[in-house]
């Protein structure tokens, strides 16, 4: 919950605006502004006050516990012109929070954590348990200081600064070390412990077992991932209670899912009680990956839990980005965090060049010229196999004639993939030219270069018979010229010469240009690879200069009625 604290009227204005805006996130805290602010600071993950940035120092220091602890507090000022990050930038999200209640309000954020003022990710935010010098390794990395980057275990991270060599270290790793002079520790989410329980096997006993199978193996607690039981023993209460100290999720699996598992040490017992030969080491091997701890019981007489630990290797992300159409303000918010959160980039030079100043420090540029589509696709998924967080690009919408399709047919299921969907040209030219869009339409690209001509003429012919908008993608180049006339003459057997018919050449760049023209005046010698040529249907019209397509027939025949 964010508690809202405000002193003046215009604060409080401010201050209910943010309330409107944000109706299942906020509180408000009215009364004496010291009570408003020692009670929200108590009760609330993250603070806007409406206050002065002096005025909340001095009420929050008593306060104050530690880094990990604190709330974030931002302050907003009277004029409603700043949004400042005060305390817990990080560890508390008020840089984050500071971003969006600017956002909000039209007010500036102000963000002086240093790795976030030169857009470095700080190690604290890589949502990774982190140990070590911390601070140490934080500052050579913005002072340019050559950072080596240890990677025991492959987890998709986002980009940083790294070498193979360097006078500091980042070690990713799941085992239990002690982090060096000048080194940093990252602890990934490798470790999936599985646990069985006789009814009634009390907390400690669970937690004590847990505890000393990974401290023997030399792994870190800090990197186990969830807990993993039968379901029959989801509600065990000493289970259930070592997962929440922990602080880990307790996943269960049936009975039946544990007994197709494969393992080493199966046993009549847990047969017999719940169904499968292996509870622990079932539990932990569902997923895959590798058993470093083999089914092993506690000391307690008789023992009432067992437990087994397997290292599940880091799953690569591939995120297919659509960049939209060109314009910088068409690029979303999701493509933006994207681009940003991705350690690897993979795409088009030319559309590479569009977002190179979005990159974070470190990203590692993947780039090659036209008609590379499979060998990006293959190297992008490559990459995410590697562990890699990869962000294959394309321009409008990647999954519409653009890079998805060919990534996804050489992926399979041993990496994340996630779609980011963007503004396609088609809708780019749709607003341009009005509403051309606004009943059922197709999109069709007349490149013969993958499709057989055969195909693409019978869509076209299809789509002329069912008097569908249509939207021509690749309609011409100098290799290609007579597929666009050709389209054209097979709508025109549907269509009288006077229906509208929208060009736009580079929708939302700086060089775009459009005209409405008909299916009889077009030339087609007119258009280009860059061009997007949408036909209307019968009901389609110009009506003031703009190319509209009504949502119904029944303003169709009003308007013939009328004519």
């Amino acid at each position: 919950m964010i508690g809202l604290i405000s002193a003046t009227a215009a604060g409080a204005a401010a201050r209910d605006r943010l309330a409107a805006a944000w109706p299942d996130r906020t509180r408000v805290y009215e009364g004496p502004v010291g009570d408003a602010v020692r009670t929200a600071f108590a009760q609330c993950e993250q603070l806007v006050c409406f206050l002065a940035t002096g005025a909340v120092v001095r009420l929050v220091a008593p306060l104050l516990s530690g880094k990990t602890d604190d709330p974030g507090v931002v302050c907003v000022d009277e004029g409603g012109r700043f949004a400042v990050s005060l305390l817990g930038g990080h560890a508390g999200g008020a840089n984050e929070l500071a971003r969006e209640v600017g956002d909000v309000l039209g007010a500036e954020p102000v963000v002086t954590t240093a790795t976030d003022a030169v857009d470095l990710a700080g190690l604290d935010t890589l949502g990774l348990p982190v140990e070590g010098d911390v601070a140490g390794v934080s500052r050579a990395l913005l002072d340019g200081e050559a950072v080596a980057l240890r990677a025991e275990a492959a987890w998709p991270l986002p980009p940083l600064p790294v070498t193979d060599e360097g006078s500091y270290t980042i070690r990713l790793t799941d085992r239990l070390v002690e982090a060096a002079e000048r080194e940093a520790v990252l602890r990934p989410p490798t470790l999936v412990v599985g646990v069985g329980a006789s009814k009634g096997a009390p907390v400690e006993e669970v937690l004590g077992l847990v505890e000393d199978a990974l401290r023997e193996a030399r792994l870190s607690v800090a990197s186990v991932a969830e807990l993993a039981t039968v379901d029959a023993k989801a509600g065990e209460p000493g289970i259930v209670e070592a997962a929440r100290r922990l602080g880990v999720p307790l996943v269960t699996y049936s009975a039946g899912e544990l007994a197709g598992v494969d393992v080493p040490n199966p046993s009549d017992a847990p047969l017999a009680a719940v169904g499968t030969a292996s509870v622990a080491e079932a539990a932990a091997l569902v997923g895959g990956g590798e058993l470093l701890v083999p089914k092993r019981k506690s000391d307690a007489r008789p023992a009432m839990a067992t437990c087994a630990v397997v290292r599940r290797p880091g799953r690569g992300r591939l995120a297919v980005v659509g960049l939209g159409p060109g314009a910088r303000d068409l690029l979303t918010p999701r493509a933006k965090a994207e681009l940003r959160r991705a350690s690897v980039l993979v795409g088009l030079d030319q559309y590479v060049d569009q977002i190179r100043d979005l990159l974070r420090p470190g990203t590692r540029i993947l780039e090659s010229g036209l008609g590379a589509e499979e060998e990006r696709a293959r190297t992008a998924v490559e990459e995410a196999r590697k562990g890699q967080a990869v962000a294959l690009i394309g321009s409008g919408d990647a999954g519409v004639y653009a890079m998805a399709s060919p990534a996804l047919a050489e992926a399979s299921d041993d990496i994340d993939v996630v779609g980011v969907p963007g503004v396609t040209a088609a809708l780019a030219a749709g607003a341009i030219l009005g509403a051309p869009l606004g009943h059922d339409h197709v999109s069709i690209s007349l490149s013969d270069l993958h499709t057989p001509w055969e195909v693409i003429e019978r869509r076209v012919r299809a789509a002329a018979e069912a008097d569908i908008v249509v939207t021509f993608y690749n309609p011409r180049s100098r290799g290609r010229d007579w597929q666009l006339p050709k389209a054209l003459g097979i709508l025109a057997e549907h269509r009288t010469s006077r229906t509208p018919v929208g060009v736009v050449r580079n929708a939302s760049r700086p060089d775009e240009s459009s005209r409405l023209t008909t299916l009889g005046a077009l030339d087609p010698a007119t258009v280009d690879m860059m061009t997007v040529v949408t036909v209307g249907n019968t009901a389609t019209r110009d009506i003031a200069g703009r190319m509209v397509t009504p949502r119904g027939y029944r303003w169709q025949t009003a308007q013939e009625s009328a004519e």
